[in-house]
């Protein structure tokens, strides 16, 4: 089904409701979605799954996915968080894989954004320039 403009709107609308003191709130997701269910409104079911994936972007725009070739020591993880939640926010949630098939450098994921700076990645690019 398209998404149309009302849809958007209130799936937005109860997005920004969700949230209490800049956080998520497991508690008011649950009451919003059961009182959408209650009311049943015109097109409530798209209402609900263009809210439940603006729930899923949300959500993986608090959590980060860092790809290295080898271990990092404490410091350099230290300091690479460090700048990630001062970009991100201090809710930021990182976790740290350990990818051998990158043959070096590092891989960083936040939502939708992508920083490759991968010797797989390098090589990748430089293959589609030829």
């Amino acid at each position: 089904m398209k998404i149309n403009k009302e849809i958007r709107r209130l799936s937005r609308a109860m997005l920004r409701a969700s949230f209490t003191d800049g956080q998520l709130d497991p508690g008011r997701v649950a009451s919003l979605a059961e009182s959408l269910i209650a009311r049943k409104p015109r097109n409530y079911i798209a209402v609900l799954k263009n809210y439940r994936r603006l729930l899923r972007l949300e959500v993986e725009k608090r959590r980060a996915r860092v790809e290295t070739a080898s271990e990092l020591d404490s410091e350099a993880g230290s300091k690479l968080v460090a700048n990630l939640k001062k970009k991100y926010g201090n809710d930021l949630a990182t976790e740290f894989i350990v990818n051998p098939q990158l043959l070096g450098g590092m891989r960083i994921q936040v939502g939708s954004d992508v920083w490759d700076g991968t010797v797989r990645g390098r090589l990748e690019r430089l293959q589609q320039q030829l």
